[in-house]
C-alpha cells in the first residue's frame, strides 16, 4: 500500500487556523478529492478542529500531517505539550469545549500518542464510495438550542481499526493550560 504524507508547520497564532484550512483544501483537492465532497468539508472541519486545540491549548507551534492511502484519509496534528487531550462536554452558553466531541462524531477513528516530547492527535475518515456513505448530523446546542448542525460521513465497517471511536471518553475534564516552547 502506497501513502502520500505531506506536513504544514503550524504557527502559535489563532489566525494559523485559517491557514491550515485554505492549505488542507488545496491537499485535498490534488488528491482526487473534490471541493464539493462531503468528505472534503468533513476533513477541513476536523483540521480546523485539532488545530485550534494546538494553538489555543499551547499557544506553541503545531504540525499538521495529512496521510492518504489505504481507503481514507489520516490527520495528525504533533504538538509539543505532553499533557493529554481531554474531552470536555460543553454546556448551553460556552463558547468553547466541543472541539473533541466533533472530532468523536465526525471520525471514524481518533485517538492521541505520545511524539517526542510532546503528542499527536489523530483522526481517520474512511473514503467509501458515496453509495456506502450514511450521513449522521452532529448537533451544537447552545443555551437549549440547536445552532448549528454539521453533516459528517461516517463509513461502514472497518477491518482493523488502530483506536475506536470515542476511545477517550470519560476523561478527566481540565482547564486549558500553556505549555512552554
Amino acid at each position: 500500500m502506497q501513502v502520500l504524507q505531506v506536513q504544514l508547520e503550524v504557527g502559535p497564532d489563532p489566525a494559523e487556523v485559517g491557514r491550515a484550512r485554505r492549505w488542507a483544501r488545496s491537499r485535498l483537492a490534488g488528491s482526487g478529492i473534490g471541493d464539493d465532497e462531503p468528505l472534503a468539508d468533513t476533513l477541513v472541519l476536523l483540521i480546523s478542529e485539532l488545530v485550534t486545540n494546538a494553538v489555543v491549548h499551547t499557544g506553541c507551534p503545531a504540525v499538521l500531517r495529512m496521510l492518504f492511502g489505504g481507503g481514507g484519509v489520516r490527520v495528525e496534528v504533533a504538538d509539543t505539550s505532553d499533557r493529554p487531550p481531554r474531552p470536555r462536554h460543553a454546556d448551553g452558553d460556552d463558547t468553547n469545549g466541543r472541539g473533541l466531541e466533533l472530532v468523536d462524531g465526525l471520525a471514524d477513528r481518533w485517538g492521541w500518542q505520545r511524539e517526542g516530547a510532546g503528542k499527536s492527535i489523530w483522526c481517520e475518515v474512511d473514503r467509501a464510495p458515496a453509495a456506502d456513505r450514511a450521513v449522521a448530523p452532529v448537533a451544537i446546542p447552545v443555551a437549549g438550542h440547536v445552532v448549528a448542525s454539521i453533516t459528517g460521513q461516517v463509513a461502514g465497517q472497518v477491518a482493523a481499526p488502530l483506536v475506536e471511536r470515542g476511545a477517550d471518553r470519560g476523561a478527566q475534564v481540565s482547564s486549558p493550560s500553556r505549555v512552554r516552547c
